[in-house]
């Protein structure tokens, strides 16, 4: 069966610099379905050619050596565009009308891609049910949703709610494209797939948890969507809570979309709720020096561009070990980790005294950049008694070749009907269940001190003092593996 993606937004930077080189790329691999096609919307008159013109100048500014003017001619020939507005349903008409045409009326998959303001998924779900595009009985009909999904809990459910009156919860992939990098998926691999890790994976072995996304830019010209914003939705409501659950999830039946959703979700459930004072010793916030001088952001802004959180998973597997939850921005370097801190060995053979006692086996799985894995572990130092130091094993990703872009493989499975990697309304909503309280709170009388903090380092120093204060230690390095 055919296929067709439809993009919403095609002007945006989202199309030209992640969409058109990812699905440009798949053509290279041949891993798109026979006979896809790809349709541009936006309100910018373009005809096909003027529009295949200026993807190809900037496809080849982004897949650099990748591009290949031949192979780009023969992907081109699939490309295609149609003026029209999200807001006019005359525009959804002529636009159901365009596909029926590249279709040859045949039955077809078609995808919806919604890289549009967040402001106009809703319109923009509403425009295709009523349309009639939404109607899959001549073949599957998915809509692609990117985050931010909601700006809370209460518009969350809202924007559910008015999506799924006119598509299924099977047909809407709620993108999120940190699931799409390889290193997230390889921790199911690395967990469920070897007999080496997952026997340790608990409470019994695992002392706490770190996951650190680390930005080195500051918020430059996003100033004012930002300042609303704050890191607590910007980054803990998606990605970081994401990569909690891929980390803390139980073993799925099977792998496919609704086992590995559900083992998901009851991580989520078993969070433990913060209450009364919790709020202000749960975490450390920060701004970074000339925050509030930055463009569109307000002079007097309490808004967190650094944020620390301790959160805890009660289950059988997690009960009591700390998963500790980082982000910031204009912070040392840009990279995204997460730190599997094991106990201490229950008893010294070697030294005597606390001092002497070994840094814990850690190890370190490095989601960007230079995807990979660390594992820490003491080593006899050569020629000397019993003396002991910390060696590492390191693994790249990429040692066999370039690695995919996340958007590759998430554009691929849209078009395959795999939701494995996308969020599932429950998902979505029991996140925003936990961060809410939390930016309530920080808003309002139980807020911890605001701290300010150098840009190119990593956060407050009361951060460091905050973890010390537990007996623990930032893992403050960046990139392990190069």
């Amino acid at each position: 069966m055919a296929h067709t993606i439809v993009i919403f937004g095609a002007s945006g930077d989202l199309t030209s610099r992640k969409l058109i080189p990812a699905l440009y790329r798949l053509h290279l691999r041949d891993r798109l379905p026979p006979n896809t096609k790809v349709v541009g919307v936006a309100r910018s008159q373009f005809s096909d050619d003027g529009w295949r013109e200026q993807l190809a100048a900037t496809t080849a500014k982004f897949v650099g050596g990748e591009f290949d003017t031949d192979a780009w001619q023969k992907f081109a020939q699939s490309v295609h565009y149609c003026p029209g507005d999200i807001q006019s349903a005359e525009d959804f008409q002529t636009l159901g009308m365009r596909l029926s045409e590249l279709e040859n009326g045949r039955s077809a998959e078609r995808v919806y891609y919604v890289a549009t303001m967040p402001q106009l998924y809703e319109r923009a779900a509403a425009q295709l049910g009523q349309a009639g595009l939404a109607d899959d009985s001549q073949g599957a009909r998915r809509i692609v949703i990117e985050k931010p999904f909601g700006t809370d809990l209460a518009t969350a459910r809202q924007l559910n709610q008015s999506i799924c009156q006119v598509f299924r919860e099977d047909q809407v992939y709620r993108i999120d494209h940190y699931l799409g990098k390889e290193t997230v998926q390889n921790i199911m691999v690395l967990r469920f797939g070897n007999s080496i890790f997952e026997p340790l994976w608990n409470r019994s072995y695992i002392e706490h948890v770190q996951i650190t996304v680390a930005e080195e830019v500051v918020v430059g010209r996003r100033g004012a969507y930002y300042d609303g914003s704050g890191v607590l939705r910007d980054m803990f409501q998606n990605h970081l809570l994401q990569l909690m659950m891929v980390t803390a999830m139980e073993g799925p039946v099977k792998f496919n979309a609704d086992s590995v959703r559900d083992e998901k979700v009851k991580v989520l459930r078993a969070v433990r709720p913060l209450v009364g004072a919790d709020f202000e010793s749960c975490g450390i916030r920060g701004q970074y020096d000339g925050y509030k001088q930055e463009e569109g952001v307000d002079p007097h802004s309490q808004t967190e561009t650094f944020a620390a959180l301790k959160l805890h998973i009660d289950n059988w597997r997690w009960k009591d070990v700390p998963f500790y939850l980082r982000s910031g921005k204009a912070l040392s370097c840009r990279t995204t980790q997460i730190v599997i801190d094991f106990r201490e060995p229950p008893h010294l053979l070697f030294g005597e005294g606390r001092s002497s006692t070994p840094q814990a086996n850690r190890l370190v799985i490095q989601i960007q950049p230079a995807e990979g894995i660390q594992i820490h572990f003491q080593s006899k130092v050569p020629d000397q008694e019993m003396s002991m130091r910390q060696s590492q094993l390191d693994f790249r990703f990429d040692a066999g070749g370039a690695m995919p872009d996340a958007y590759q493989r998430l554009l691929q499975d849209a078009l395959q009907g795999d939701a494995s990697l996308f969020a599932r309304s429950d998902e979505v909503e029991l996140a925003w269940e936990i961060i809410d309280p939390i930016i309530a709170a920080w808003r309002g009388d139980q807020a911890p001190a605001m701290h300010g903090y150098p840009l190119g380092g990593w956060g407050p120093t009361e951060s460091t003092e905050w973890m010390h204060q537990q007996n623990r230690a930032w893992f403050d390095v960046c990139p392990v593996i190069h």
